[in-house]
């Protein structure tokens, strides 16, 4: 019978304790969900400053929508780049300190539009070993050499490139988005200058977080354009509503314009979008929400202290909590899901065989019951130090 393998893949993947359903969320208010007809405490969401239900941005969305409609019509190059679009843009651009900024549909669509248009047969991609699947996937299916450096590892990164004499493009994330941790963007960018390579920042989960106005990790480094030549963040995480941009030097981004196959022939994200987009941002730079989540963050980790429980060293909103089965991560969240915590197993292949850990996500959103509820529940699963054998 003609595919066969689907249904061998889906018993695989059942066997192995690695399949995945979709759940269905009935309704969210802040940092609670709705699934079925329970409410869980949600520590699993990427909406870091909680903007996506932030009233001005709200209202924004609404408005756009009655300037613009709910659509865009058509991809960018056609009819369906609007002002809105331009605004956000040129904010960002402002931002950001670079010459220009596109946008995106997504994180996944803007990284696999720098593979395909930038990436070529006699170029080098050298990322690091835990960039972001999007990128990797990109990077594979383009034609140039693609090899991966151990993780956060500078020596390893060095070795590799002492054999390019090409074209080379170093890729790295701001903030690991499985991990929580971040990468040394001040020296890899020193490395990449000295074999006069190019790197690219993976932004996604450090944009709206980190740096002095919330404008992500490469603020917090102050690098410049020329320093990171390539500047990839998304929207769907702090800020709060979805689609990304790529920021860098004027050739670049009319490079982009006119070469990047998922920026020509896709549909413009749609106009009320950007200006709620432009809205979050602006909101998010003043800075209130992000200090509530340096504050949540700090306590978190100071309870977890106090009661043993062993994090993966991560500053950032991103709390692993590692497990090291499919099994036991899943045993664990349903047991946190039946004390009314939502957070999820983060297994196979999203991460690699044996890391498979709990993905903790804290949030503005989060009061300090919340949190401390939180870690009540994981000591109530026996997540404390030499308890993970109880689970």
């Amino acid at each position: 019978m003609a595919f066969d393998f689907i249904h061998q893949a889906l018993q695989k993947r059942r066997q192995d304790d690695l399949l995945r359903q979709p759940i269905v969320v009935e309704s969210s208010a802040g940092a609670l969900i709705k699934v079925g007809e329970q409410h869980f405490l949600n520590f699993s969401s990427n909406d870091y400053l909680g903007q996506r239900q932030n009233h001005v941005v709200m209202q924004a969305w609404v408005n756009g929508i009655a300037d613009y409609g709910v659509g865009s019509a058509a991809s960018p190059l056609v009819t369906g780049h609007t002002r809105a679009h331009q605004a956000l843009q040129d904010a960002l651009a402002q931002g950001l300190q670079r010459d220009k900024v596109l946008l995106f549909s997504s994180g996944f669509a803007a990284n696999q539009a720098i593979c395909q248009a930038l990436l070529h047969e006699k170029g080098w991609v050298i990322a690091d070993k835990l960039m972001h699947a999007s990128f990797n996937e990109g990077a594979m299916s383009s034609k140039a050499k693609f090899l991966r450096f151990a993780h956060n590892d500078l020596t390893h990164l060095r070795t590799l490139l002492a054999k390019n004499n090409d074209d080379c493009l170093i890729a790295t994330e701001g903030v690991f988005s499985m991990d929580g941790d971040q990468a040394p963007l001040d020296k890899l960018s020193d490395i990449a200058q000295q074999h006069q390579a190019w790197l690219m920042v993976d932004d996604a989960h450090g944009f709206g977080v980190f740096g002095e106005t919330g404008m992500g990790c490469v603020e917090q480094y102050s690098l410049s354009q020329a320093q990171v030549p390539i500047l990839m963040g998304t929207f769907g995480k702090a800020i709060g509503t979805s689609g990304a941009f790529v920021a860098g030097s004027e050739a670049l981004i009319d490079f982009l314009t006119n070469f990047a196959k998922h920026y020509i022939y896709s549909t413009a994200m749609p106009p009320a979008m950007a200006v709620a987009t432009l809205a979050s941002v602006v909101t998010m730079q003043q800075g209130s929400q992000r200090e509530v989540l340096r504050t949540n963050i700090s306590l978190f980790k100071a309870l977890c202290a106090e009661r043993g429980i062993p994090l993966m060293p991560s500053n950032s909103a991103i709390q692993p909590i590692f497990i090291g089965s499919p099994n036991l991560a899943l045993q664990a969240s349903n047991k946190l899901k039946s004390l009314g915590i939502w957070v999820t197993a983060i297994r196979y292949p999203t991460v690699p065989k044996g890391k498979d850990r709990l993905r903790i996500t804290l949030s503005a959103s989060h009061q300090k019951t919340d949190i401390q509820a939180l870690v009540d529940a994981l000591c109530l699963c026996h997540l404390a130090d030499g308890e993970q054998n109880q689970l």
